[in-house]
C-alpha cells in the first residue's frame, strides 16, 4: 500500500489513465474489425472507406502514445496489403 501523498496521487492518475487507454484501445480495435469485416465482404469501396477511418484512428492513438508508432505503421501496412490483394482479385 502506498504511504506518501505523491505515490497515492500516482495511483489515482494511473487508474484514470488505464481506463482511458483501455477505452481508446477498444475503439481502435473496433475500427480495425470494421475494416476487416468489409474486407471479407469484398466491397472495395467500403473497404477503402473503412481503411481510411482505421488509419486515422491508428495515427491518432500512436500520437497519443496509446499504441507505439511502429505498431501502428505495421497494422496499417498489413491492412493495406490485404486491400491491395482484394483490388487485384477484383480486376
Amino acid at each position: 500500500m502506498a504511504h506518501s501523498l505523491s505515490s497515492k496521487k500516482r495511483i489515482r492518475q494511473n487508474v484514470k489513465r488505464r481506463a482511458l487507454n483501455r477505452s481508446r484501445a477498444s475503439a481502435l480495435k473496433t475500427r480495425i474489425r470494421k475494416c476487416m469485416d468489409t474486407l471479407k465482404t469484398g466491397d472495395v469501396e467500403g473497404t477503402e472507406r473503412a481503411y481510411r477511418e482505421a488509419c486515422r484512428a491508428l495515427d491518432r492513438e500512436a500520437n497519443r502514445n496509446t499504441l507505439h508508432r511502429n505498431a501502428a505503421a505495421r497494422r496499417k501496412s498489413r491492412l493495406a496489403r490485404r486491400i491491395n490483394a482484394l483490388k487485384q482479385a477484383a480486376q
